[in-house]
């Protein structure tokens, strides 16, 4: 009984707190991919509707988990799951709102057009180091990363290509945001890259297809591209304005979130539940085709 009035007396006092701040700005850190793939949009759309300002600031996927974490902001975005047993991402919850593609960029001026898994894998183990051993003119194939092995685009690659969340990537070009690195392809004839579809969509850049595939609604909703992991929502329930922050995911799942997201050109996470079974077997098929690249 003593339990069950602390818990009544906690949510009048998180319902007392969010009408005190009705109308003021909500808070939002998170990834750059998140951000362009749909957070933006979606904020504006939020704030038409409901008159609602969300403020956004990139840094990072584990950023916007940590600082959620700490009630610094109340939103945040991420590309990539929680880090088991990490302390700093232990308050925070995901809710997955999009399915997004990874996809391989160059410069506009690059002729390649397909890029295979197993090259891939050799170009991030510096095993491929000239256009010409892809297909491609020949001059230096200079790839560009990102810094550290906690990014999302950085951790799933690890994964799927990989099955190794340890691996080192082989470049001189590291990045500390995804940002920088998709305009150094945009600048750089010799460049080569890994961001998520929707950000690379509103760079100056080409996107190659994979195994043949190329990242569209389609391929990404039914599993057929090989390279696809979750966009999340970062929330904490202890937020004192988690009220509003709850609205705004059901909004991000309402029918007019969903169509903004597609209109980015990720995938949303409600129209495509059986990707949570494929996950599994995305993994499994990426161990086998590491030993298949291995004989």
């Amino acid at each position: 009984m003593k339990r069950t009035i602390q818990s009544m007396a906690a949510a009048c006092a998180m319902l007392a707190a969010s009408v005190a701040h009705a109308n003021e700005p909500l808070t939002w850190a998170g990834c750059g991919i998140t951000k362009k793939s749909f957070m933006a949009e979606m904020a504006a759309a939020y704030q038409a509707k409901y008159g609602t300002e969300i403020i956004l600031e990139g840094g990072g996927a584990a950023k916007g988990i940590r600082r959620v974490g700490d009630k610094s902001v109340n939103i945040g975005g991420s590309c990539r799951p929680k880090l088991p047993g990490n302390q700093e991402e232990l308050a925070t919850q995901l809710n997955p709102v999009a399915w997004d593609a990874l996809v391989v960029i160059v410069n506009p001026d690059n002729p390649v057009e397909n890029v295979t898994i197993n090259q891939i894998r050799d170009i991030y183990e510096g095993k491929i180091t000239n256009w010409k051993q892809i297909g491609g003119p020949d001059r230096p194939l200079e790839l560009q990363i990102r810094r550290g092995k906690q990014s999302g685009v950085g951790r799933t690659l690890r994964e799927l290509a990989f099955g190794d969340f340890d691996k080192d990537f082989v470049s001189d070009h590291v990045h500390k945001s995804s940002g920088p690195l998709e305009k150094a392809v945009e600048d750089n004839p010799n460049a080569v890259g890994v961001t998520g579809v929707s950000s690379a969509r509103k760079r100056n850049v080409k996107v190659l297809k994979l195994e043949g595939k190329e990242p569209n609604y389609d391929n990404i909703r039914s599993g057929e591209y090989h390279f696809y992991r979750p966009l999340y929502i970062a929330h904490n329930p202890s937020n004192p304005r988690y009220a509003e922050v709850k609205k705004f995911i059901d909004f991000a799942h309402s029918r007019e979130g969903r169509a903004i997201i597609r209109k980015q050109g990720a995938v949303p996470y409600l129209d495509a539940l059986h990707l949570i079974r494929k996950q599994r077997e995305q993994w499994q098929r990426s161990l086998e085709l590491m030993r298949v690249g291995q004989n």
